[in-house]
Order: C-alpha cells, then sequence, then structure tokens
C-alpha cells in the first residue's frame, strides 16, 4: 500500500549566494529593510522588493501536471515546507512587493495578497541547500499506486539552467506510513555505526598491548 507520492526537483551545480535579508521576511516592521541583498534590493523608481535578494529572484517556476491514464492527479503543495519556516521565519503579515517587477525576471512570481508564511514555493526554496546539487519537495500526490501504473507527466519547462550550466530533474518518490525514500540517512548511520566499532576494537586492542597501571597509596593510620 503507498501513502503517497513525493515530487521533488533536483538541481545540479546551482550554486546560492548570500543574497536576502532573513530580518525583512520575519518582521513586518523591518519588510522595508534590504541590507544584504544587492543587486535586488530596490526597483528601478527606488522601491523596497520584498522578498529582496537574489536566492527569492531566483525562485523555481517549473510546473508540473500528472495524470494516471485518464484521471487527473491533484498535486497537493500543503505543508512541502517545515513548520518552525512558516511559524518562525516568514511572518504572517509580510507580503510580496514589487516582486519581479524589473526588467530581467529570475523565476516564479509571487501572489502579492498572500503572506510569506503561506508561500511554501518560497519556503522551500529559501531553505538554502549546503552543496551545488540539491532536490527540494514539489507537491505530493495522495493515491494508492497499483504495480504497472503508468503515469504521465506534462512540465513547463520555465527555468534556465542553461546559464550557469545546470542540469534539472525530476523525482518521484513513494512513501510509505514511515515516510518517503531517504538513502543519506541510511548511509550516515551505516558510516557512524562502523566508526563507532571501529574505535571500540581499537581502544580495546590498546588495552591489551599496554594496559593502564593503576597505582594505590597505602597510608598508614592510627587510632587513639
Amino acid at each position: 500500500m503507498c501513502w503517497g507520492l513525493n515530487m521533488y526537483y533536483k538541481i545540479s551545480n546551482f550554486r546560492y549566494v548570500k543574497s536576502r535579508n532573513d530580518a525583512q521576511l520575519r518582521d513586518y516592521k523591518k519588510s522595508n529593510t534590504t541590507t544584504s541583498c544587492d543587486p535586488e534590493r530596490f526597483t528601478a523608481d527606488g522601491k523596497p522588493i520584498v522578498p529582496c535578494g537574489l536566492i527569492a529572484w531566483s525562485l523555481f517556476n517549473d510546473t508540473y501536471s500528472f495524470t494516471r491514464g485518464k484521471e487527473n492527479l491533484t498535486v497537493n503543495k500543503k505543508d512541502i515546507s517545515w513548520k518552525s519556516d512558516r511559524e518562525h521565519k516568514f511572518a504572517k503579515n509580510v507580503y510580496p512587493s514589487n516582486f519581479q517587477n524589473g526588467a530581467l525576471i529570475g523565476g516564479k512570481k509571487l501572489n502579492s495578497s498572500i503572506p510569506l508564511s503561506e508561500q511554501e514555493d518560497l519556503i522551500v526554496w529559501m531553505r538554502t541547500a549546503a552543496l551545488p546539487t540539491f532536490r527540494k519537495l514539489y507537491g505530493r500526490i495522495y493515491v494508492d499506486l497499483k504495480a504497472n501504473d503508468t503515469i504521465t507527466v506534462r512540465l513547463s519547462n520555465n527555468y534556465n539552467t542553461y546559464s550557469f550550466g545546470g542540469k534539472k530533474k525530476l523525482v518521484l518518490s513513494t512513501a510509505t506510513w514511515l515516510g518517503g525514500k531517504n538513502d543519506f540517512l541510511g548511509f550516515a548511520y551505516l558510516i557512524v555505526g562502523g566508526l563507532c566499532i571501529f574505535l571500540a576494537f581499537a581502544f580495546t586492542l590498546l588495552y591489551l598491548i599496554k594496559p593502564r597501571l593503576v597505582a594505590f597509596e597505602l597510608r598508614s593510620i592510627t587510632v587513639k
């Protein structure tokens, strides 16, 4: 039984820069603050951009639709971001303003009537990856898949990866009550476990070869 189908977009050879203002995202009183957002700080007529910076400006904007036979599969984009990010890093009363209004459009546009805390595609994108190759959750389809089911994908190829020599892929992963497939966690457990066994063996061998000498000091005690 399948509990859902997770859809990720995977990008390679993409390098982030420090071009954002976290205070602007989480505090409406600082929504006009655009420091550390060069070169996407202001519009041509001097109005502050919200959210500012190249990271938000380059928001992924490919779109996908899925069908199984003649059945359209609904993509659920609710709760694809971290709850801690929605509640603490993106304010409920900060709205996009002057975003993607310049001559050069970087990626997806945002609905100016929806607060940043509900713009989950943006929140997922703004949790920047440490490596140049990464994948991010696009959405989920809650269907029970059967053997030999054929899923047809239609995509709009909007995101320009050619300019930086990158590649992009769509990754589909089934999910169970234990969650989706994640090889990294398994490899991490194996590596840490193997390291612990090696260190335990090394310390045991060291003790057998050169045991630790414990010195006792005897003192005479006179009882009166």
